[in-house]
């Protein structure tokens, strides 16, 4: 089809609804066309470093071959087999296999799914499920953190915080509720006996005993929130958050999405502070948006049970163990081992930290820089001083966005927080130059300071 980029996007206007849809949002849209490595390419030929990783997904990059032929293999072979009980595939088996030799030791089973948004609704369906099975029917109440972003389908869209998500959508489901972020720029603690970390965990404690211990059923959390602005927790943040759980019989629920299979320095993220999780969602990174994929994985604990109990799981989706997203899936373990992406992260997201402290850390509107990994966060502030905001009206953070990608980089924003998390392949010499547009972006829009 010979047609203009303008034909096209007034086509797409005409015929698409797109995620976070809104009249006028659309207007100046990219249309990509290809992509190689850490590279996006529109219709007109521009080129874009990819900043986010298409949605904090794409950790092999845009041409990854190993991922090509493992997708084109199985295609030619099985194209779609039911994974309900009863029936299986070979890649699936494969997989999960795979998944447990490389996950937390205590987790060994896995339900598969086709996507993040999924896995949440998947994680909050097992631990009603389990405690059921316990004989503790009332345990069913979760909760979750703001800032926190968990997938928007129903049950998902109510655990994620950001209530920007809600108001079109709402009543929410009852039994859903939010305790703060951690945030440590911005996280108050009233406990002056206590570290900002423990502080932050003990929030979960007071929402426990508020909500009655007999009937919260899990608690949810990024080890690193991404969406809410890339918020990496205090060190004793998350083993304070397992004690608590442990106490209350709380099942604790990594939601690994966007931190799993490298991104974060460890193949997954809680690893960092010595903490398993009852329960693990990924997706994403597991076949760096080749296929659309994901799942979650159970303890032995939760796998015991079920398999003790006659009560059937009656949780299904039709592409539940899909043989092409297994294949891949496969094949993108073997790169991230091959290739050793946590390592891959670590050095690089240190380059890209210590190149944006140079750069713009004496910026006078830069109040933090932070990140765990190859994901990294940069918040403007008005005053530095006092840690004061900009007024949203200002919209200083999509006015950088805006800046950023005339100069060749794409990324996304929450609020004032531009968010970072290229592709785990990206080569030293782009993340230089991401660091120079990213740079010039900020001068342009709030001056050399």
């Amino acid at each position: 089809m010979n047609t203009s980029s303008a034909e096209m996007l007034a086509i797409d206007q005409n015929h698409l609804i797109h995620p976070l849809h809104v009249q006028g949002g659309h207007d100046n849209a990219r249309i990509w066309a290809e992509g190689y490595g850490s590279t996006l390419v529109d219709t007109n030929g521009k080129e874009y470093i990819d900043g986010l990783a298409g949605l904090w997904n794409n950790t092999a990059g845009h041409s990854a071959q190993s991922l090509i032929d493992a997708a084109a293999a199985q295609y030619a072979k099985l194209p779609y087999a039911s994974g309900y009980v009863g029936s299986s595939n070979d890649r699936a088996i494969e997989l999960a296999a795979k998944l447990a030799r490389v996950c937390y030791p205590q987790i060994n089973r896995f339900y598969l799914t086709s996507g993040g948004g999924e896995a949440t609704d998947s994680a909050i369906k097992m631990s009603r499920y389990y405690w059921k099975l316990k004989g503790k029917s009332e345990k069913t109440k979760v909760i979750s953190r703001m800032l926190g972003y968990h997938g928007v389908t129903f049950a998902a869209m109510c655990a994620t915080g950001m209530p920007v998500y809600w108001p079109m959508f709402e009543p929410r489901i009852p039994g859903f509720s939010h305790i703060p972020s951690p945030y440590p720029y911005r996280y108050e603690s009233s406990d002056p006996n206590v570290s900002q970390g423990v502080a932050a965990a003990n929030e979960l404690e007071k929402r426990i005993l508020e909500e009655g211990p007999e009937t919260v059923a899990m608690f949810i959390a990024e080890p690193v929130q991404g969406s809410g602005g890339v918020i990496p927790p205090q060190d004793d943040y998350f083993p304070r958050i397992r004690e608590i759980c442990d106490q209350y019989e709380v099942l604790l629920v990594a939601d690994e999405v966007i931190t799993g299979f490298g991104r974060t320095g460890k193949m997954f993220a809680l690893e960092h502070w010595g903490v398993q999780p009852d329960i693990i969602q990924f997706a994403k990174a597991v076949t760096s948006g080749y296929f659309p994929f994901g799942g979650i994985g159970v303890s032995d604990e939760i796998a015991s049970t079920m398999d003790a109990s006659t009560e059937p799981f009656m949780h299904a989706y039709t592409y539940s163990a899909h043989p092409i997203g297994s294949a891949i899936a496969c094949a993108m373990i073997d790169l991230v081992e091959s290739e050793d992406f946590p390592s891959q992260a670590a050095q690089k997201g240190q380059r890209l930290q210590d190149n944006l402290a140079s750069a713009i850390g004496d910026h006078p509107h830069v109040g933090d820089i932070r990140g765990l990994g190859l994901l990294c966060g940069v918040e403007y502030v008005k005053d530095k001083a006092n840690k004061e905001p900009f007024d949203p009206a200002d919209k200083v953070g999509d006015k950088i966005l805006n800046a950023a990608i005339e100069r060749g980089l794409f990324s996304r924003v929450r609020g004032d927080v531009y968010c970072l998390a290229p592709p785990i392949v990206i080569e030293n010499s782009e993340i230089d130059r991401l660091t120079a547009i990213l740079r010039a972006a900020t001068i342009d829009v709030l001056g050399v300071g």
